[in-house]
C-alpha cells in the first residue's frame, strides 16, 4: 500500500512539473513575442486606436504566473496557486493580444487574427477583474469562508463581478460605441467584431450596463470586509497569514498614490513590481514562510511609505513654488539651492527619525549603551536596573517582550509576549547569574552586528543583575545581623535579670541579716555570711562565663594560636595528642579570630566525642586574598557520606558563612576527617558593636 501511494506521489509530482514547465515556456514565449510586436509598433500606432503597449500587461501577468508556478509546484491542488497562474496568464495572453491587434491592424494588415486579438482585448480582457477578488476571496487557505452569511456574500459578490465580462462578450458592438460616446478607427470598425453578439435594443442595453459597471466597484467591497471577517475569527497564524496580504495592499496603495507620469513606463514598472511584491506575499503567507516578520514588515512599510510621500510632496512643492516665484529659467537653480540648504538636512533627520521608529536604536550602538549607562546611573535601586535594561533592550531592538531573570525566578518583564522567545545567559564573571529572555516578534534572526551589540548590553544586564543579588544578600545579611544582634541581648537580658539579678538580691538580703544578727547571735551572722560568699563566687563564675561567651578572654590575654594552644592541652589531658601548627599570624580582625577560635574547639570537640582518634592535627596559614586558613585533620574512622550533618557541622558552616568564607567537611581515602576552613580577612571590620 505504502509503496502504491509512493508511485501516485512520484507520478502526480511529474505531472505538476510538466505542466509548470510548459506553462512557464508559454508565459514566456508570449512576453518575448509582446516585446518584439511593440518594439515594431513603437511610433506607428495612432493613439486614437486606444491599444495599449502589451509589455506593461505581460510585466504585470510574468509578476503572477512565475510565483502562482512555485506555489503550484509545492501545492499543486492549492486553489489560490491556480488563481495566480491562471490570471497571470490571461494577464499576458491580453498584452499579446493588444500588441498583436496592434500590429496586424496598422503595420501588417495582411496577417490573421487582427479581429480575435482586437475582440479579446476590447471584450475578454475584462474577465482580469475577477482575479483580484477571487484572490482575497481564497486566500489563505483555498476555501471561501465557513459563516453562512459571509459565504453568501462573497459568493454573490464574485457573480456581481463576472457581470461585466459576460456582457461584454455578447453586447453588440454599435451599443458599446453609443454608451461610451466614443467612435472606434476606420480601421478598427472593419474588422469582425460582434461574433456572440445578441441583438436587443440600446434601452435594453443601457440600463444593464450602468448595472454591471457600477457592479464591479461595488463588489470590491465585500472581498475586503470578508477579509475582516477572517481576521477577527482567526488564530494566530491565520492572521499573520492575512498580515501578509494587508501589506501587499499597503504597499500597492503606496505605489498608486506616488504622482508620476513621465515617462509613463515608470508607473507600469512600478505597478508590476507592486503586483510582483503582492504575489510573494501571497506564496509566502500560503506557503507559511517566516510568516511573523509581518509583525515588522507591516509598521515599518507604512512609516516608511508616509514618509517617500510626504518627501516626493515637499520636492515638487519646493519646485512648483521656486518655478512660480522665479520663472523657469532660475527655478531648478533655486529649488536645488533650496533643498541642498535646507531640506535636504531636514529630510536625512526624518529617515533617521523614521528608521529609529522602525528599528529601534540598534543603528546607533553608541548612543544605545550611552542610555542604558545613563538610565542604570539614575536607577533608585537594583530593581529599577533591572527595569532600566529591559526596557533599553526592547527599545533597542524593538522587542515586543522581554523578561530578565535571575535564578529560577522572573525578575522583570517588560511588553508582552507575542510569539516563540530565545533565552540568552547573563554571566559575571565567568559565573551565570541569570538569563534574558527575549521575544523577537518578527521571528528574524539578529544579524552579526545586533548580536555584538546584544552582548554589551547583556554585560550590562549581568552587572545590574549582580548588583541586585548582591543587594538582596546584603538586606538578608544585615537582617540576620539585626536579628542575631537582639536575640543576643535578649538572652545577655535573661541571663542577668533570672540569674545574676535574684542572686545579687539574696547576698544582700544575707549581709542585712548577718548585721542584724552579728550582737545578737554572732554564729548565725557567720553563717549567713558564708552563704553570701558562696553566692559571690557562683556570681562571678556566672560573670565570667558571660564574658566568655561573648569573646572568650584568652584571645585578647594569649591570641589565637595560644588560645586555641590552651584549648589544645585540655584534650590533651583527656588522651588526645593535639598538635597545633601555626606561624606568627599578626594582627587579625576580632571577628576573624572569635570565628577560628569556635571552630577549633567545636572541631577539637567533634573529634573527642565521634572521631576515636589518636591524634589531631591543627594548621593555622594567612594565605593569598588575604584570607586565614584553618584546618582540623584527625586519623579517626571519618564521616560516613550517608550520614547527615549534625548541629555541630552545621554550626562550623553558619560561622564561616557570616564572615563571607567557606567550611568544608571531608574524609580521605586513608581514614579520617578534614575539616577546612577559609575566612577572608579583608571584608572584616576591625570592631565589631553588638
Amino acid at each position: 500500500m505504502g509503496d502504491n501511494a509512493t508511485v501516485t506521489e512520484v507520478g502526480e509530482s511529474r505531472r505538476v512539473g510538466g505542466l509548470t514547465a510548459g506553462l512557464c515556456a508559454l508565459a514566456l514565449i508570449l512576453a518575448v513575442a509582446t516585446v518584439v510586436l511593440d518594439v515594431a509598433n513603437h511610433g506607428r500606432v495612432p493613439p486614437e486606436a486606444e491599444l495599449d503597449v502589451g509589455w506593461s500587461a505581460v510585466l504585470s501577468g510574468l509578476a503572477q504566473t512565475l510565483p502562482g508556478l512555485l506555489l503550484l509546484r509545492r501545492l499543486p491542488r492549492h486553489p489560490v496557486a491556480w488563481v495566480l497562474t491562471l490570471n497571470g496568464l490571461l494577464w499576458i495572453i491580453d498584452g499579446f493580444a493588444s500588441s498583436w491587434a496592434a500590429y496586424a491592424i496598422y503595420i501588417s494588415p495582411q496577417l490573421p487574427g487582427a479581429s480575435a486579438a482586437y475582440w479579446f482585448y476590447s471584450r475578454f480582457g475584462a474577465v482580469l477583474l475577477l482575479g483580484l477578488p477571487l484572490l482575497i476571496l481564497l486566500f489563505p487557505d483555498g476555501r471561501l469562508v465557513q459563516a453562512r452569511l459571509w459565504r453568501r456574500l462573497s459568493i454573490a459578490s464574485l457573480g456581481l463581478t463576472a457581470l461585466l465580462p459576460l456582457l461584454l462578450v455578447v453586447v453588440p458592438i454599435d451599443v458599446m460605441i453609443r454608451y461610451h460616446g466614443a467612435a472606434l478607427p476606420p480601421e478598427v470598425t472593419r474588422l469582425t467584431l460582434d461574433p456572440f453578439s445578441i441583438g436587443l435594443p440600446y434601452a435594453v442595453w443601457e440600463p444593464v450596463l450602468r448595472f454591471a459597471y457600477a457592479a464591479v466597484l461595488v463588489s470590491l467591497v465585500v472581498p475586503f470586509a470578508v477579509t475582516v471577517h477572517r481576521y477577527r475569527a482567526a488564530e494566530a497564524e491565520r492572521r499573520a497569514q492575512i498580515r501578509w496580504l494587508m501589506w501587499a495592499a499597503l504597499v500597492d496603495m503606496f505605489v498608486l498614490l506616488i504622482p508620476l507620469e513621465n515617462p509613463p513606463a515608470v508607473p507600469a514598472i512600478l505597478f508590476g513590481l507592486a503586483i510582483a511584491l503582492t504575489s510573494a506575499a501571497v506564496v509566502g503567507a500560503v506557503t507559511k514562510h517566516r510568516l511573523y516578520a509581518i509583525d515588522q514588515l507591516l509598521p515599518a512599510t507604512f512609516l516608511y511609505g508616509v514618509l517617500a510621500l510626504l518627501v516626493v510632496g515637499v520636492d515638487l512643492a519646493v519646485f512648483a513654488v521656486a518655478g512660480g516665484v522665479l520663472g523657469e529659467r532660475d527655478a531648478a537653480l533655486a529649488a536645488i539651492a533650496v533643498v541642498a540648504v535646507v531640506y535636504a538636512p531636514l529630510r536625512s533627520r526624518l529617515w533617521r527619525a523614521v528608521r529609529r521608529l522602525v528599528r529601534g536604536s540598534r543603528d546607533d550602538p553608541y548612543a544605545t549603551v550611552a542610555t542604558l549607562a545613563e538610565r542604570l546611573e539614575s536607577a533608585a535601586d537594583p530593581d529599577e536596573q533591572l527595569r532600566a535594561v529591559a526596557r533599553t533592550l526592547a527599545e533597542a531592538f524593538r522587542l515586543p517582550y522581554v523578561r530578565v531573570e535571575i535564578g529560577q525566578r522572573a525578575v522583570v518583564e517588560h511588553g508582552q509576549e507575542t510569539g516563540p522567545t530565545i533565552a540568552l545567559p547573563v554571566g559575571y564573571r565567568g559565573e551565570q547569574v541569570g538569563r534574558l529572555v527575549l521575544c523577537p516578534g518578527d521571528g528574524s534572526r539578529l544579524s552579526e552586528r545586533d548580536q555584538r551589540l546584544l552582548g554589551d548590553l547583556a554585560r550590562q544586564a549581568a552587572a545590574a543583575a549582580r548588583a541586585s543579588e548582591l543587594s538582596s544578600e546584603l538586606q538578608r545579611g544585615r537582617s540576620r545581623l539585626v536579628a542575631a544582634r537582639e536575640e543576643e541581648r535578649r538572652r545577655i537580658r535573661r541571663d542577668l535579670h533570672d540569674s545574676l539579678g535574684p542572686t545579687l538580691g539574696a547576698v544582700a538580703l544575707r549581709i542585712e541579716t548577718a548585721r542584724n544578727l552579728a550582737r545578737s547571735a554572732p554564729d548565725d551572722a557567720d553563717r549567713m555570711l558564708d552563704q553570701a560568699t558562696a553566692d559571690v563566687a557562683a556570681v562571678l563564675a556566672d560573670v565570667r562565663q558571660l564574658v566568655h561567651d561573648l569573646r572568650p578572654p584568652a584571645l585578647d590575654e594569649l591570641g589565637l594560636v595560644r588560645a586555641i594552644e590552651q584549648q589544645a592541652e585540655r584534650f590533651r589531658l583527656a588522651g588526645l595528642r593535639v598538635h597545633v601548627d601555626a606561624p606568627p599570624l599578626g594582627s587579625l580582625p576580632a571577628g576573624v579570630e572569635v570565628a577560628a577560635y569556635r571552630i577549633a574547639s567545636e572541631a577539637l570537640t567533634n573529634v573527642a566525642r565521634h572521631a576515636a582518634a589518636s591524634r589531631c592535627d591543627i594548621r593555622l596559614r594567612v594565605g593569598a586574598g588575604p584570607v586565614l586558613e584553618l584546618s582540623v585533620t584527625d586519623d579517626g574512622i571519618g564521616i560516613d557520606e550517608e550520614v547527615s550533618a549534625g548541629v555541630g557541622m552545621l554550626s562550623l558552616r553558619e560561622r564561616a558563612a557570616e564572615l563571607g568564607g567557606v567550611c568544608s567537611v571531608t574524609s580521605p581515602v586513608g581514614g579520617g576527617t578534614v575539616v577546612e576552613v577559609k575566612l577572608p580577612l579583608d571584608a572584616v571590620p576591625e570592631v565589631l558593636h553588638v
